[in-house]
C-alpha cells in the first residue's frame, strides 16, 4: 500500500510552482512521520502481546531455550489488590453453600468462583463441598484435599468463612438455618448475585447454590475481582501437607536425572467420545465410544473426517511422539505422563513409547502404598497437577474442553511464565493427513513451523475462547518496567525484585 502511494505521488503532476514544491516536500515529511509512528505503534503493541515470544528464529529454537522459563518481559505475578478493598464486615447478608460438581480442576474453577460470589453478596461463605463421590468415587471431601486453615487465614480480608452454617438461638430454642436451594444459570452475570440470589439469601438466612459448575461469568469488567480469583487459586488452595510432599519427592526423583517434562495425555474414552473420533478404533471400541456419547453427550451429527480435518479430535500418542521429535527432543528425554485410563490401550502407546522410552506416572516413580489406593482419586489428581506444574515443560495434548490443562496453563503462566508447548491442532491436522497418504517430504519441518507459531508460556493477550483461569494477564500480573504505568508493581513487588 505505501509503494502505490509512492508511485501516485512520483507520476503526479505538481500543482504550482516553487511554493507547490515546497508544500510537496512538508506533505512527503508529515507522512513519513505518521508512517514511523505507525511502525512504532505497532511494534510497541506486538511486542506487549507476544511478550513470550523468545529471541531467535522459531523454528530453529534451541532445546536450552524451551527447558527454561519464557521471557517475562518485566511483568510479576500480583494479584494484591490495587484500589481501596476493605474487609468483609462482621455483620454479613447471609451464609452461603456451594456443591462445586465435576473433576478436582472443575472443581477448583467453582471455588474460585464461590469464594468471588460471596465477596460480591457481602455473604459469609460456608467452606464448599465437593462432590467427588459421583465422579470419582471418592469422598475426600475439602478438607481431605486441601489445606483448610491456610485456605481461610488466606482469604480473611476478602471474605468471612466458616466450616459450616451455625446454630441460632431464637426463643429459648436452638435452631438451625435451612438454606433454601437455588439453581443458578450457567456464567451467570454479577446481577444474578446482586439481585435473584441476594433476595433469597436475606429472607432465608442462607442459600445453597447447586450445582456450582461454571456459574459464574468469567470476563468480568473489575479488575479487583479478577485478582481475586488468583488469590483464591494461586495462594489460597494449597493441597494438604501429605499431597505438597509426596508431589514434591516424585518431582526429586524425576529431576535428579536432569530436566523433564509432563504430558497430559487426552486420549481418554469421555473426550473421544465426546469429540466424535471414533474412526481409529475396532468395531468393537466404536460401539463403547458410541454408547458412552449417546448416554453423555447432546446428539449431534459428527464426521470423523470433517472433525480431523480442523484439529477437532484428540492427538494420538504417536502424534504427540512425532511433533516432540520434530521439534528436537530426542529418546533420551524423561516423560511424565499426567491420564486416566488411555482408551485402546498398549496398541496406541506402542509406537509413542518407541519414540520415547522414558515415560513415568506417579505410580511408577512412587509406587507408594497411599497412591497405589487413590491412583484415580482426587488425589493421584492433585499429585498429578503438582508435579505437572513443577515440571520444566508442560504439554496438554488437548486443551479444550479440558479444566485440568486449562488451569495448569494459567498456574504456570502465573508461577513464573513456565513453559508450555500447546499443539495447534487445527495446523497440524492438514500435516499428519498428508503423512498418512504418503507424502512424507518435509514432515518435520512443517511440524516445526506450526509448533513454533504458538505462545510457549510467556505473557501474551487472552483471545476468546481462551478462559481467565488460563490465562490472568494482565489482571493479576504487574509490571517492573516504568515503560507501563498503569500497570506497575506495588513498592512491595518492586522491592524483592
Amino acid at each position: 500500500m505505501r509503494r502505490q502511494g509512492l508511485h501516485q505521488r512520483q507520476h503526479a503532476k505538481p500543482a504550482g510552482g516553487g511554493g507547490g514544491g515546497v508544500k510537496g516536500m512538508i506533505g512527503r515529511l508529515l507522512i513519513a512521520v505518521v508512517v514511523v509512528l505507525i511502525c512504532t505503534i505497532s511494534f510497541v503493541v506486538t511486542s506487549t502481546s507476544n511478550g513470550g515470544a523468545r529471541s531467535g528464529s522459531r523454528s530453529k529454537m534451541s532445546l536450552d531455550e524451551l527447558w527454561r522459563s519464557a521471557d517475562s518481559v518485566g511483568w510479576r505475578p500480583s494479584s494484591a489488590p490495587r484500589s481501596d478493598w476493605p474487609p468483609p464486615p462482621s455483620e454479613t447478608n447471609g451464609y452461603l453453600r456451594v456443591r462445586c460438581n465435576g473433576g478436582l480442576n472443575q472443581q477448583r474453577t467453582a471455588i474460585c468462583n464461590a469464594v468471588l460470589a460471596a465477596r460480591i453478596m457481602n455473604a459469609t461463605l460456608v467452606l464448599p463441598e465437593l462432590d467427588a463421590n459421583s465422579f470419582w468415587h471418592d469422598d475426600s471431601g475439602f478438607h481431605g484435599i486441601y489445606d483448610v486453615e491456610h485456605f481461610m487465614k488466606s482469604l480473611r480480608y476478602d471474605v468471612k468463612i466458616v466450616e459450616k452454617i451455625p446454630e441460632i438461638r431464637q426463643n429459648g430454642k436452638t435452631k438451625k438455618i435451612k438454606a433454601v436451594q437455588l439453581r443458578p444459570p450457567r456464567d451467570a452475570p454479577i446481577s444474578w448475585y446482586t439481585t435473584d440470589a441476594l433476595v433469597k439469601m436475606k429472607e432465608h438466612g442462607a442459600i445453597y447454590l447447586t450445582p456450582f459448575s461454571h456459574r459464574l461469568a468469567e470476563e468480568i469488567d473489575n479488575p479487583e475481582y479478577q485478582r481475586l480469583r488468583c488469590r483464591v487459586n494461586y495462594h489460597a488452595l494449597r493441597f494438604k501437607t501429605n499431597i505438597m510432599e509426596l508431589s514434591q519427592s516424585i518431582v526429586d526423583k524425576l529431576r535428579a536425572q536432569g530436566h523433564f517434562m509432563s504430558i497430559h495425555l487426552r486420549f481418554e474414552m469421555d473426550m473421544l467420545a465426546f469429540a466424535g473420533c471414533f474412526d481409529i478404533f475396532n468395531s468393537k471400541e466404536q460401539e463403547i465410544l458410541k454408547k458412552y456419547r449417546k448416554e453423555n453427550f447432546a446428539p449431534k451429527k459428527l464426521v470423523y473426517k470433517e472433525r480431523r480435518a480442523i484439529g477437532k479430535c484428540p492427538l494420538t500418542p504417536k502424534e504427540v511422539g512425532l511433533i516432540l521429535r520434530a521439534m528436537g527432543f530426542n529418546n533420551s528425554t524423561r516423560i511424565y505422563l499426567a491420564a486416566g485410563d488411555l482408551f485402546g490401550g498398549e496398541r496406541f502407546m506402542k509406537p509413542f513409547r518407541a519414540l520415547f522410552p522414558h515415560l513415568e506416572n506417579h505410580s511408577s516413580v512412587d509406587p507408594s502404598d497411599e497412591l497405589a489406593e487413590n491412583t484415580q482419586g482426587l488425589l493421584g489428581s492433585a499429585v498429578d497437577y503438582m508435579v505437572c506444574l513443577l515440571s520444566d515443560i508442560f504439554m496438554p495434548t488437548y486443551d479444550g474442553p479440558s479444566n485440568f490443562a486449562n488451569n495448569l496453563l494459567g498456574h504456570r503462566l502465573y508461577y513464573g511464565f513456565r513453559t508450555t508447548i500447546r499443539p495447534d491442532r487445527k495446523a497440524l491436522a492438514p500435516i499428519f493427513i498428508d503423512r498418512e497418504k504418503g507424502r512424507t517430504a518435509g514432515f518435520e519441518e512443517a511440524v516445526r513451523q506450526a509448533m513454533f507459531k504458538t505462545n510457549l508460556g510467556g505473557p501474551h493477550k487472552r483471545i476468546p475462547p481462551e478462559s481467565f483461569y488460563t490465562n490472568s494477564w494482565p489482571e493479576c500480573f504487574c509490571q517492573t518496567s516504568p515503560q507501563n504505568p498503569a500497570h506497575k508493581c506495588p513498592p512491595e513487588i518492586l522491592d524483592s525484585s
